[in-house]
C-alpha cells in the first residue's frame, strides 16, 4: 500500500534517511549516492529529479508522488548535483563515477607497472582523473582560480611520478611483490599533495564554521586542515585494499599454469577485481568520517575562540563545518 501513498505531510527531503552519526548509517548513505548505476541515468531524468527535489523543498509535492519516487529523485540529485551550489557536476567528477573510472585506471596501474613509460602514463592518467574529482567535490564556498588548479595538478602529478619512478628503479632488486605495491605508494603520496593543493583556498582563508543550528561563527583555518586531512585519509583508504591485496592475489594466480596460458586476460581480470573492491570501498571510505565535521572550541585559533566566547559564553563547545569529499 505504500506505493500509492503520497508523501506524508512534514516529509523533509533533506533529512538524512540513516543516522549520520554512526559509521553504518553513513555507509548506507554513501552506498546510495555512489551507486554506479546512476551514471547511466539520462540528463533529462536528472533535471526532472532536481526539479522534484526543489519543489519538495518549497513544500510543493506534486500530487500522487510516492515517498519512493521522492527518495529516488533525491538519490539522483545527490549523486549528480553539488551540495553547496546545486550545479550539475561533470560526469567524471561524480562520486558515482568513482567505481567505473577508478576500476579502469587502477586496474591498468596495477597491470602495467613494469616499465617506466607505462608507469608515467598511468600515474598521469590517474592524477588527471583525481584533479577532476577533487575540483568537482570541493567546498564550493571557497572559489579556486584556474592558475591554482594548474599548479595543484602539476605538483600532484609530479609527486606521483617521482614516487612511482623512484620506487620503480629501487624495486628492481627487491622481491617481485614489492614492485607491485609501487602504484599504491605513488597514489598515496600524490593524494597527500593533490587534495591540499586543490583546496588550498580553504587552508589559506579558512572555511566557515557554524554552531549546531548552522549559525555562522566565523572562518577557521584549523577546521579546513582537519577536514582536508580526513579527506586525504579517506581517499588513501579507498585505494588501499584493492592496491595492496590485489597484487598478492595476482602474484599467486599468475604462477598457475592455466593463467600462464591466458595472459591476454590478466589486464581485464585486474580491472574487474578492482571494481569489486571499489564497489564497497568508495562508500566505506566516504563514510569513515562524518560529512559534517566538528572541532572542539579548544582546538580553534585563539582569535576565533575568543570572539565566540565573547558572543556566546560557554554555549558553543563545538563548531561544525562541511569537510567536502
Amino acid at each position: 500500500h505504500t506505493k500509492m501513498a503520497t508523501a506524508p505531510l512534514g516529509f523533509n527531503i533533506d533529512a538524512p534517511r540513516w543516522d549520520q552519526s554512526t559509521f553504518v548509517g553513513r555507509l548506507k548513505h554513501f552506498l546510495n549516492i555512489t551507486d554506479p548505476r546512476t551514471v547511466l541515468v539520462p540528463e533529462e531524468e536528472l533535471d526532472r529529479a532536481k526539479a522534484l527535489v526543489e519543489s519538495c523543498r518549497a513544500g510543493l509535492v506534486p500530487p500522487g508522488s510516492s515517498q519512493e519516487q521522492l527518495l529516488y529523485a533525491k538519490k539522483l540529485y545527490d549523486s549528480a548535483f553539488h551540495p553547496d551550489s546545486g550545479e550539475k557536476m561533470n560526469l567524471i567528477g561524480r562520486m558515482s563515477f568513482q567505481v567505473p573510472g577508478g576500476m579502469a585506471i587502477t586496474g591498468c596501474m596495477l597491470q602495467f607497472y613494469r616499465t617506466v613509460p607505462a608507469v608515467v602514463f598511468w600515474q598521469w592518467v590517474n592524477q588527471s582523473f583525481n584533479a577532476i574529482v577533487n575540483y568537482t567535490n570541493r567546498n564550493a564556498a571557497s572559489p579556486i582560480s584556474l592558475r591554482q588548479i594548474g599548479v595543484a595538478y602539476v605538483t600532484a602529478t609530479g609527486a606521483a611520478l617521482a614516487t612511482a619512478v623512484g620506487l620503480n628503479l629501487y624495486t628492481k632488486r627487491a622481491p617481485p611483490l614489492l614492485a607491485r605495491w609501487v602504484p599504491f605508494a605513488a597514489v598515496a603520496a600524490a593524494n597527500c599533495v593533490n587534495i591540499p593543493m586543490m583546496r588550498q583556498q580553504e587552508i589559506i582563508n579558512g572555511i566557515t564554521v557554524t554552531d549546531e543550528d548552522n549559525n555562522e561563527l566565523g572562518r577557521s583555518r584549523r577546521a579546513a586542515v582537519k577536514g582536508i586531512a580526513q579527506v586525504v585519509v579517506s581517499r588513501i583508504t579507498m585505494a588501499a585494499p584493492g592496491m595492496i591485496i590485489l597484487p598478492i592475489i595476482m602474484e599467486r594466480l599468475e604462477k598457475l599454469a592455466f593463467m600462464q596460458r591466458i595472459r591476454v586476460l590478466h589486464g581485464p581480470l585486474q580491472v574487474l577485481l578492482c571494481g569489486g573492491f571499489l564497489l564497497f570501498m568508495v562508500p566505506a571510505a566516504c563514510a569513515l568520517f562524518p560529512q559534517r565535521c566538528s572541532l572542539s572550541l579548544a582546538d580553534l585559533e585563539l582569535e576565533l575562540r575568543d570572539s565566540i566566547v565573547a558572543k556566546h559564553g560557554d554555549k558553543v563547545p563545538y563548531v561544525y563545518f562541511n569537510k567536502g569529499l
